[in-house]
């Protein structure tokens, strides 16, 4: 615990360091300061049936907001607190309807822990995916809260199983029960003598509700007209550096959209110079006519997916790949980098051949062509990745079923 709490603090002082000059971690401070002053004033303590969810960031709420959604539509009664680790996620669903309040959860230490507990008073805690802060998870436990993890996923090489777990503190024993997508995270906990329950990921719930409903866009609609369309999702600027060598002379009737993870002005011009031919940005209006058209705000992606002939998701040439159960849910082939063996969708997509990894341009290419002079293939291929959204769907359903929710 020791080892931990000074880790816990240095992980904090690097941050404020970082803040200095990098924006993101100085929102991270900025959303945290006067934090339990906020809650407070918040009287989240004072309601009766309060629900906290914690998500590290975007893809987290992902999962969870299916859930969320179900709560407030079968059991009105209940209060959601939804707090976040980023302000990627913090910043875009700090306004989120279905949430009663919603705030940065603050660092990890013992006194933390505590005076957040004491200002919220919950009466369940759900964690989801990847998130276990022992002190937190350790205060809700010793206060007799019910507390579990949502959708969560394990790997060998992950501390609890492996000598780490000797010196830093594992929570998972805390936790009321873990819910887990696959049946091998099951047998990892039953390694280290934890019980388990195989549900499933609830993000597919998640993009299911895409379908019933669809946001229409007309303005891509028009963009589109009759061409055929690639939508390139949540890029890096290694996935940049791929796209933009697409030669739109050897597709006579093409488009392309790129949605930029990031959408400051520096990282806009960077995909603007890259390519050889005039770049439109969605803000500036007036692209019907445009080849490549970016888009410079956060919200509008998963509904642009449904116009898509073929989606190219990024991050899997970086840190991580980016949610490719968004397109797939509209029975589009889905392409990424060669970063992918974390996700379970990715693994089962490529060994359905629904989806594609690609390690270069010459692979991508090569893809793109076939499904562009093939429509036949390109339906085909979409048609394996709606199904495989559809058939591993109901987690949300289990999940509430086991927890038990009274009306």
């Amino acid at each position: 615990m020791i080892l931990y709490t000074i880790g816990i603090y240095i992980f904090g002082f690097f941050i404020r360091l970082t803040s200095i000059f990098n924006s993101k971690a100085k929102s991270w401070i900025d959303g945290r300061t006067d934090i339990f002053e906020k809650l407070k004033q918040a009287n989240i303590a004072k309601q009766p049936y309060v629900i906290w969810f914690h998500c590290a960031s975007l893809g987290e709420f992902e999962q969870a907001r299916p859930v969320i959604e179900e709560i407030k539509n079968t059991h009105s009664k209940y209060k959601i607190l939804l707090t976040f680790f980023s302000p990627s996620g913090y910043e875009i669903r700090k306004n989120y309807k279905l949430a009663d309040w919603v705030f940065y959860i603050c660092l990890d230490t013992k006194s933390n822990a505590k005076t957040f507990i004491e200002v919220t008073n919950p009466m369940i805690a759900i964690f989801v995916k990847y998130e276990f802060w022992y002190n937190h998870i350790a205060e809700l436990n010793y206060k007799n809260i019910p507390t579990y993890s949502l959708s969560a996923i394990f790997r060998e090489n992950q501390y609890f199983f492996n000598w780490k777990k000797y010196i830093i503190p594992n929570p998972l024993k805390l936790f009321t029960h873990i819910f887990v997508q696959d049946i091998d995270s099951q047998k990892l906990l039953k390694t280290i003598n934890i019980d388990s329950t195989i549900i499933g990921d609830t993000r597919f719930d998640s993009v299911k509700t895409f379908l019933t409903n669809k946001k229409s866009l007309p303005e891509i609609e028009k963009f589109k007209d009759k061409n055929f369309l690639l939508v390139v999702g949540s890029t890096w600027q290694e996935d940049i550096d791929l796209i933009y060598q697409i030669d739109l002379a050897e597709f006579p009737k093409f488009k392309i959209i790129i949605a930029p993870h990031l959408i400051d002005e520096e990282t806009l011009l960077k995909i603007t110079n890259a390519f050889s031919i005039k770049c439109y940005r969605y803000s500036e209006g007036d692209f019907e006519n445009a080849k490549i058209l970016i888009i410079d705000n956060i919200g509008m992606l998963s509904s642009i997916y449904q116009y898509a002939d073929l989606a190219y998701i990024g991050g899997a040439f970086g840190s991580g790949l980016h949610n490719i159960l968004e397109p797939a849910v509209y029975g589009i082939p889905v392409i990424f980098g060669e970063n992918y063996q974390k996700f379970n969708e990715a693994i089962a997509l490529i060994k359905q051949k629904g989806a594609f990894s690609i390690k270069n341009y010459y692979e991508l290419e090569k893809r793109i062509k076939s499904f562009y002079f093939d429509e036949i293939e390109r339906i085909n291929t979409g048609e394996i990745c709606s199904t495989y959204v559809e058939q591993n769907s109901g987690a949300t359903a289990l999940f509430l079923e086991k927890i038990n929710l009274t009306s």
